[in-house]
C-alpha cells in the first residue's frame, strides 16, 4: 500500500481539535515518535498551536455540541497546564550581567580558599 492509498479520516470538528493538540503535544516534548534523543521543547511553536486553538474555541462558540465544547475547552486547559510544567522545567539562560556576577563571586570564593 501506497502513502497515496493511505484512508484518511473524515473531516471532522474532533479531528481538529485532536490534530492541534497532538502537534502541541510534540511540540512541548511530550511525545516522541521513535526518536532516540529527546528534542528541546518549541515553546513559540507550542504557544502558537494553543493559541490557534483557542481562537477556533472563540469563534465557535454557540455553535459547537455540548460534546465538542467540552472537546475543546477540556484540550485548551490541559494544553495550557502542560505547557506551564513544561516552561518551569525547561533552564532559562542567564542573562551575560548575572552569568559576569557569579564568576566574579565564584573566583573571589576560590581565591580565598
Amino acid at each position: 500500500m501506497s502513502d497515496s492509498d493511505f484512508p484518511l479520516p473524515p473531516p471532522t470538528f474532533e479531528f481538529l481539535v485532536f490534530s492541534l493538540k497532538t502537534q502541541t503535544e510534540m511540540q512541548l516534548g511530550l511525545l516522541h515518535f521513535g526518536e532516540e534523543s529527546e528534542a528541546a521543547p518549541n515553546l513559540a511553536a507550542a504557544r502558537h498551536a494553543i493559541d490557534l486553538l483557542a481562537m477556533i474555541a472563540e469563534k465557535t462558540r454557540g455553535n459547537l455540541t455540548i460534546e465538542e465544547q467540552r472537546l475543546i475547552e477540556n484540550s485548551l486547559t490541559e494544553l495550557r497546564f502542560r505547557f506551564v510544567q513544561t516552561a518551569e522545567k525547561k533552564p532559562v539562560a542567564k542573562p551575560a550581567e548575572e552569568r559576569k556576577a557569579d564568576d566574579t563571586t565564584s573566583n573571589a570564593e576560590d581565591a580565598s580558599a
